[in-house]
């Protein structure tokens, strides 16, 4: 299976097949959304109906592409997205439905199109498509950039509205202005003498790169920034007015020289603020730090007063804390139900009305606040206080440790990973499994039988962990199923994976190769 800065992509030609055999792949790019692990192989559907279903689907608002007409209709569009896919391939299958209702939403604002690669290779050749599906931009016909936004279908017409229209939106009144600015998502307002000005050249430069992650605008008419205290040519940030508070500054002035790097830079580093609203667009550019999130009913559009009343008090609280290298942030609970349960142990009614708080680390540690979330933000102090203390014990999800381990393969649950896989001691060749995983069943008897053969030796383990119900330590990169590493002793700190056939006499060669000691095999058969 191919990734893409966290996208899932099938190969070009449908195998699933690698040096360590075949697998069953992740419908999802991350381990915290394995609760849908267990309602999706991520393995290409099968039955006539699916096909049907697919099929009835394609024909609708998504305007179909291939050789022969690709060129000429593309460039009859400003702006288009366009998806590059094989039949086969499951991923595919699974965003054709949110593809198409994204399709018939930005109908008459952006089209949608699709190219299917079995069928026309020479255009997807052309476009540097190596895995499905591929989705692409393209403005007048032209590649302008690879789509790396949502791939639900509110998350591609919110990112695909702000591709339509110019790079940068002209304003000429104050009410332009006022209107640009007051909306949902930050906004960057470049002020300028005239249009021949050199530094509005670099904004509209800037804005040209930046578009598909940032609004832009610019006006030649110096008077509408002097409200906001502009007298000479100026870059702005407006930040949301729902996120307005008394804790920060709500509109940024850019003092450097324009180049997109120094204003992509200045963007970056102040676009969300001290406390930012946490959503499914933006989770994974917040989600790369230390951040805090406090979850609740938090609802700018029917209740902003009620959901600016929680965020000032972790801002308050937060502000004591800003040097510390952590990050804060504030977010529905509904939106994150299932990431909530799966990845820290919370149902949807914890904390009642009050927020419930979380910190993950970019180590992947996790801890959770078990106090009463207080509106005098002393619990949240509290927390705090404890978590830079070092005195927080992280929250793991974990099965829990079996009473008796006494088989030949032994049960690695996550409470006991450190104990079992990183004794320093002990060589361990470990395997990830999940219980729906077909060919983890099939591997089954020859690991066992593997174990059985090493059983006398001390200084080898056989283990297994499930991995759909305990957490992987961040060392070991598990993308589908089986993957098995290997730990050797004194080397914990490098565990390698395995990439061999899944045949017992394979296993045994490469534990012997790899191994700290020689291992001690029993009952060999006459063919190892």
């Amino acid at each position: 299976m191919y990734y893409l800065h966290g996208i899932n992509l099938c190969p070009p030609r449908p195998m699933t097949r690698s040096f360590s055999g075949i697998f069953c792949l992740y419908p999802t790019s991350q381990l915290s959304t394995l609760s849908t692990l267990s309602r999706f192989s991520g393995e290409e559907p099968a039955g006539d109906s699916e096909g049907l279903l697919y099929s009835i689907v394609a024909r609708g608002d998504v305007l179909e592409l291939g050789d022969a007409d690709f060129d000429y209709l593309a460039a009859e569009h400003e702006t288009m997205l366009v998806k590059f896919y094989a039949p086969w391939c499951g991923h595919c299958k699974k965003l054709a439905p949110d593809f198409e209702t994204a399709a018939t939403r930005l109908k008459g604002t952006v089209p949608l199109a699709k190219v299917d690669c079995t069928a026309s290779p020479d255009t997807c050749g052309r476009f540097g498509v190596t895995g499905y599906p591929t989705l692409k931009i393209f403005r007048n016909g032209e590649d302008a950039s690879s789509y790396d936004g949502p791939r639900s279908a509110d998350g591609i017409v919110h990112f695909m509205k702000k591709q339509a229209g110019p790079n940068s939106v002209t304003l000429r009144r104050e009410a332009d202005l006022e209107a640009f600015v007051n909306h949902f998502d930050a906004s960057v307002v470049g002020f300028f003498s005239g249009p021949d000005s050199g530094q509005l050249a670099e904004f509209l430069k800037a804005a040209s790169v930046m578009r598909e992650h940032f609004r832009f605008a610019h006006t030649i008419d110096m008077t509408l920034g002097l409200k906001h205290g502009v007298d000479t040519e100026r870059v702005l940030l407006f930040r949301p007015p729902r996120l307005s508070s008394k804790f920060e500054e709500s509109v940024l002035r850019f003092t450097e020289t324009i180049t997109t790097h120094t204003l992509r830079r200045f963007i970056r580093d102040n676009i969300f603020g001290m406390c930012p609203h946490l959503t499914n667009e933006n989770r994974d550019k917040l989600k790369g730090q230390d951040l805090l999130t406090a979850y609740y009913d938090l609802d700018y559009l029917q209740n902003p007063k009620g959901t600016n009343y929680w965020r000032n008090r972790v801002m308050k609280v937060g502000s004591q804390f800003a040097s510390q290298g952590l990050s804060f942030a504030v977010a529905n609970r509904r939106d994150f139900v299932d990431e909530l349960e799966e990845e820290f142990g919370l149902g949807a009614s914890d904390g009642g009305d009050l927020p419930f708080v979380t910190i993950r680390t970019q180590q992947g540690f996790k801890y959770t606040m078990r106090e009463e979330f207080t509106r005098d933000g002393k619990s949240l102090e509290r927390f705090l206080e404890d978590y830079f203390a070092g005195r927080l014990k992280r929250y793991i999800k974990s099965e829990p440790i079996p009473e008796k381990n006494k088989g030949p393969v032994k049960v690695v649950v996550a409470e006991s990973f450190e104990e079992i896989v990183n004794d320093p001691e002990k060589d361990v060749l470990i395997e990830f499994y999940a219980p729906w995983c077909g060919h983890c069943k099939s591997l089954e008897p020859k690991y066992k039988e593997l174990a059985e053969q090493l059983y006398s030796d001390p200084n080898i383990v056989i283990a297994k962990m499930d991995a759909t119900a305990n957490d992987v330590p961040q060392a070991f990169d598990v993308q589908g199923f089986p993957t098995i590493y290997f730990a050797q002793a004194g080397k914990k700190d490098q565990p390698k994976r395995y990439e061999g056939a899944h045949e017992v006499k394979d296993f045994i060669k490469y534990l012997k190769r790899e191994s700290s000691h020689v291992p001690v095999v029993s009952r060999v058969r006459e063919d190892l």
